[in-house]
């Protein structure tokens, strides 16, 4: 801002500006900012520069601050000598990635783990484990059973959908981690299950503790406003003005609320939000996935605040609420700082709150839908945990990147599987078994003798002639017997004669 000498009771001050170039300067900066827009007023300006003040970053002429209230007007004011310092609040430190929860595999039960990092073990091919592994096709184990997962509870599904719908935020805020900007600890997974299927025909959460609901006569007075001029069943006199006291009647309420309705806990997720709203469609879903973690009650109070602040903004039978602001302007101002604040001092709040509660109404209809790619995946897990696994009596080992399933198949395409299906595991196995150069030579023919009286058919094909098979795996070498060891083979073999004497 620019800072000139001023004179004031006979003297100057020099880098100093007055209370009304300030006024002008910050309200056209902020009108030209696409996070703010042309709806900020001048008084929501003159609010915040009173709270500059309160906060030392600008000072009266004489030094003072805190106590002394911003006026428009020509007083002199100037910027400290000296930055204002202020502590941040102290945010939950994030470790490491193991503070966000984790999803249920296949062989977690009914308790979760204590301990959820647990470095996988290394597995070394030895002969005793290849044997394993390899069981069924060498035909050491002729069957196999299935092992059915336990029921998984209620527990279980609310964690996975916690750790799901964390995981889906980060990715959609962009984030390379959620560290200063939510706390997994904050997040209930109760209330995600809630809000996703405790609906209406309309979409709203349908609360069962009736006691956490907005009183009668406040919904009441919402769908008067909203419903206006048929707003007959509330059987209450209509006089001129009465469309605003009942709009007063529900601001009361709302602005009478301990916390506002996106939580103190949320308030950085939303701010994160903002920075999106250019792109619509990823401002949507990221308002889909954070509306997700709100307490149900709440997320039913904003639902129904959005919605009716959406069609009285449409309504074109609804008289004027306010003889100098338009009726648009009027409820975004009236309810942006019910919907969006911070635990702190609330600076910047209602600017920050304006426009992200300006675009919540204006997309009302669809941010309260659940991702359906997030839906998606939560269920196909789901359904992979209740799936039956195959297990091999002596194998206790698990090799695979996922386990085997099964399911019920006609018995033409069992017919097939046993030609076609077989082929290809076996062909691996055999391959397996050429390769491992840790297998002595003695076993590997061992085996390989084996896998041919089991499966001519693969070995053959494998092995089609005896050469082939002389090129991969050489043949023992013949050993001589001892007694032909000393014979000399260049000269001809003489039968030995013997001679016979006689002696009297």
């Amino acid at each position: 801002m620019l800072l000139r000498r001023h004179w004031a009771n006979f003297r100057y001050y020099d880098s100093s500006f007055t209370g009304s170039e300030a006024v002008d300067y910050l309200h056209e900066l902020l009108r030209r900012n696409y996070n703010f827009g042309p709806e900020v007023t001048r008084y929501q300006t003159l609010q915040l520069l009173r709270k500059f003040l309160k906060a030392h970053v600008i000072e009266d002429i004489k030094g003072r601050h805190g106590t002394e209230d911003f006026e428009d007007n020509g007083h002199l004011y100037r910027f400290p000598t000296l930055s204002p310092l202020k502590s941040f609040p102290a945010r939950p430190f994030l470790r490491d990635s193991s503070d966000l929860p984790r999803l249920i595999r296949w062989d977690d039960y009914e308790e979760l783990p204590q301990r959820e990092n647990i470095a996988p073990k290394s597995t070394i091919m030895t002969s005793d484990l290849w044997n394993k592994r390899h069981s069924v096709a060498i035909g050491d184990v002729h069957e196999c059973k299935l092992i059915r997962r336990k029921e998984i509870t209620p527990k279980q599904v609310d964690h996975i959908w916690k750790s799901m719908t964390v995981v889906h935020l980060q990715r959609v805020l962009g984030l390379t981690s959620l560290d200063g900007v939510l706390n997994p600890m904050h997040v209930n997974g109760k209330h995600i299950v809630h809000n996703v299927f405790s609906i209406n025909k309309s979409g709203i959460v349908v609360l069962e503790n009736k006691a956490e609901d907005m009183p009668y006569w406040v919904v009441s007075a919402m769908k008067c406003l909203a419903n206006w001029p048929n707003c007959n069943e509330t059987k209450q006199p209509v006089y001129p003005g009465f469309e605003r006291d009942v709009l007063r009647t529900v601001g009361d309420y709302f602005q009478r609320l301990k916390e506002p309705l996106l939580t103190f806990h949320l308030y950085e997720v939303f701010v994160n939000i903002l920075s999106l709203l250019q792109e619509q469609e990823v401002a949507t879903e990221a308002l889909q996935v954070s509306t997700l973690l709100l307490p149900p009650p709440n997320r039913r109070r904003l639902q129904l605040l959005l919605r009716l602040m959406a069609r009285v903004c449409q309504n074109p039978h609804l008289p004027p609420l306010n003889d100098a602001i338009a009726t648009r302007t009027l409820m975004v101002q009236m309810f942006s700082h019910c919907v969006l604040g911070s635990v702190d001092d609330m600076d910047l709040d209602e600017l920050l709150a304006t426009k992200l509660v300006t675009f919540m109404m204006e997309h009302y209809n669809t941010i309260f839908q659940v991702p359906s790619k997030l839906r998606r995946q939560v269920e196909e897990h789901l359904s992979h945990l209740k799936r039956a696994q195959i297990k091999y009596a002596g194998s206790d080992t698990d090799f695979s990147a996922s386990p085997a399933f099964c399911k019920q198949i006609r018995r033409v395409e069992s017919e097939e599987q046993k030609v076609i299906g077989t082929q290809t595991p076996l062909q691996e196995l055999l391959e397996g078994l050429i390769a491992d150069k840790e297998l002595p030579a003695k076993d590997k023919r061992k085996r390989l003798k084996q896998f041919q009286r089991l499966y001519p058919e693969v070995y053959h094909n494998r092995f089609p002639t005896e050469e082939s098979k002389a090129a991969i795996i050489p043949e023992k070498a013949p050993r001589l017997k001892p007694h032909l060891m000393f014979l000399n083979l260049k000269k001809p073999f003489q039968p030995f004669q013997r001679s016979w004497s006689f002696r009297a």
